[in-house]
């Protein structure tokens, strides 16, 4: 169940019970409860009167509610992925809608948090951090079997060029990477066009993915689609876990003869309680918990997004407020 967000209990009160509800916030890691970590981060709520009397719920005769799930492919709590991935899509925006609740959300608000990470995984697996960290630890001294590959070497192919992807494709085009992308929609980007699935994974040495999941999306990167990869290649899921097929790419990791060399997921089909993945135990597959977008920074800006949303909703200035609809 998604928190309430006000100064003291997060329990949800009985139905029949509960206060005039009228503006609701989706977003990533935040919502009005990362009002509480804003003083932490260096943000003074004494600074942001709005945000502070938003947070102690002074509000005139409504109550602002924050519905926050963190952001994983499973928001149901039963393992399984939500059937879409558009903004709310774990809210039922038609009850939403019938109660007279609208329910904002904060895009791009972790994009750079997304985008670092994503980097930090590459560098983890051309570099191989984590076997050269465990045998120091052990108190081996082992060097690389071979020398690592540079980034400026390697072609980059980002699959989605939204928020995240046109910030990665950035930051990696300033490391020297050759950058080239696909997008279901023109983007304002530089970034060099592929003319299809199939030719960004064909001619990339690695692949980022950073797609909603929608029925278009879900399991598009399958055996057929690791396949067609280039030799030595690096898949990145920084996005959700239902587009990847995890069993097909298990089953690549496995082979060595595969062409798909490692893979670094923090998304994936099954989160949180029912945490589970055929990725485990594969030295070659970096696993994270869905922490790409959880930086003090981007946690305090969807905070106060969340926040700026719900007062402008509450004070009848919705123009400019991104609003999910059923």
């Amino acid at each position: 169940m998604p928190a309430r967000a006000r100064g003291g209990s997060h329990a949800e009160p009985p139905a029949g019970n509960r206060p005039d509800e009228r503006a609701s916030c989706v977003d990533g890691p935040g919502g009005l409860r990362g009002l509480r970590r804003v003083r932490r981060v260096g943000a003074d709520s004494r600074d942001h009167p709005r945000w502070a009397r938003l947070s102690r719920g002074e509000v005139p005769g409504r109550r602002p509610v924050a519905r926050h799930v963190p952001g994983g492919s499973d928001q149901s709590g039963t393992g399984q992925p939500a059937p879409g991935d558009r903004p709310g899509h774990h809210v039922d925006l038609a009850a939403a809608a019938h109660h007279g609740v609208t329910v904002t959300h904060t895009p791009g608000s972790n994009a750079t948090a997304v985008a670092e990470f994503t980097l930090a995984q590459l560098l983890a697996l051309t570099r191989n951090l984590s076997a050269h960290n465990e045998a120091a630890h052990h108190g081996r001294w082992s060097g690389p079997a071979a020398p690592a590959v540079e980034l400026s070497e390697l072609t980059l192919g980002v699959l989605g060029l939204g928020r995240i992807g046109q910030a990665l494709a950035e930051r990696a085009a300033a490391l020297g990477m050759t950058v080239q992308g696909l997008s279901r929609r023109p983007a304002g980007t530089a970034v060099r066009r592929a003319e299809s699935l199939g030719a960004l994974l064909a001619s990339s040495d690695v692949i980022s993915l950073h797609l909603p999941l929608t029925p278009q999306t879900r399991g598009m990167i399958g055996r057929a689609e690791l396949a067609l990869m280039r030799s030595g290649s690096i898949l990145l899921n920084t996005s959700r876990g239902g587009i990847v097929d995890e069993q097909a790419l298990a089953d690549a990791l496995r082979d060595p003869a595969h062409p798909l060399a490692a893979a670094a997921v923090d998304t994936f089909i099954h989160e949180h309680a029912a945490f589970t993945s055929p990725l485990f135990g594969l030295s070659n597959a970096l696993l994270t918990p869905h922490v790409a977008g959880m930086t003090r920074r981007a946690m305090a800006e969807a905070a106060l997004r969340c926040a700026d949303h719900i007062a402008a909703l509450l004070a009848g200035r919705p123009n400019g407020v991104p609003v999910a609809t059923p």
